[in-house]
């Protein structure tokens, strides 16, 4: 399929997909603690057919145009991905997330990659508004948000029960206008 080049440091977005279900617990239960800090994902994945259910969700969702999971490999071990939740071309809306394992942290991996999506989704799909939610505690994920750019709309006050906890959520988002001016500002 493809495999795309996120830089010098062996970094890859490429296709997650129901074939990959075996890397992808790997992937999971290497990183099922960490990832789990503030979001769910991956955490109904307990064994390979679990993982391949999940993975062919998101597979349906993309065949839909509704949402699609990516990927990401660092010298060729999935370390996490990036994908779109929920995609409306339609309605010109999309909401973008993130999740890694502790080995994929730091690196810039996710920053890089969702450039390119929201690049794609404004660019080739016409989306106007590409929407991030994140935990107001998850500090690398809201940081994440402003590395691209994106404005803080509200904070949702204890809106999201995760873990016997209520956590408040942020509401970042960038528009099609503002990307372009921020992209055409870094020469990308």
């Amino acid at each position: 399929m493809y495999a795309i080049s996120l830089g010098d440091d062996g970094a890859e977005l490429r296709p997650l997909e129901p074939w990959h279900a075996e890397e992808f617990l790997a992937h999971l239960d290497r990183g099922r603690e960490f990832i789990g800090q503030y979001i769910p994902f991956g955490s109904a994945a307990t064994d390979v057919a679990s993982a391949r259910e999940l993975l062919q969700r998101y597979a349906d969702q993309r065949a839909a145009d509704t949402g699609s999971l990516h990927g990401l490999w660092l010298e060729g071990r999935l370390v996490g991905g990036v994908l779109f939740l929920n995609f409306d071309a339609a309605r010109g809306n999309c909401e973008v997330g993130c999740w890694l394992e502790p080995a994929g942290t730091g690196r810039g991996l996710v920053t890089r990659a969702m450039r390119l999506l929201i690049d794609w989704a404004v660019e080739e799909r016409g989306i106007h508004r590409v929407e991030w939610i994140a935990a107001s505690a998850n500090e690398p994920s809201v940081s994440g948000a402003r590395r691209l750019g994106m404005t803080r709309d509200a904070v949702l006050r204890e809106s999201f029960p995760h873990r016997g906890v209520r956590l408040d959520m942020e509401v970042w988002s960038v528009l099609a206008p503002d990307w372009r001016v921020a992209r055409a500002g870094t020469g990308g």
